[in-house]
């Protein structure tokens, strides 16, 4: 496998944390009431895509391989976590 080849391999591996985390930052300003904005929406949703990231490799190491359904559950819940503590766990 060549270099460019291994380049798309893991940009498609991280592809669903990517549409996730941006997925969640940008849902959070629509149904989170409105109150003191601590980051912006690409800095919340780059933390999304890390914490995302992390829950798919965690699958791949622990599975052995990728595309199961309970790293797929773990990124999702991972995004919404994070996203709740960025929104709502800076202002306590």
């Amino acid at each position: 496998m060549g270099p460019l080849d291994l380049l798309i391999q893991v940009l498609n591996f991280v592809a669903p944390a990517l549409f996730v985390a941006v997925v969640v930052a940008l849902a959070s300003r629509l149904f989170v009431r409105k109150g003191p904005v601590t980051l912006t929406w690409w800095a919340q949703a780059a933390i999304n895509f890390v914490v995302g990231a992390a829950a798919l490799w965690l699958g791949l190491w622990y599975f052995g391989n990728d595309g199961k359904m309970a790293t797929y559950t773990a990124l999702v819940a991972g995004c919404a976590s994070s996203q709740w503590f960025l929104t709502r766990g800076w202002r306590h």
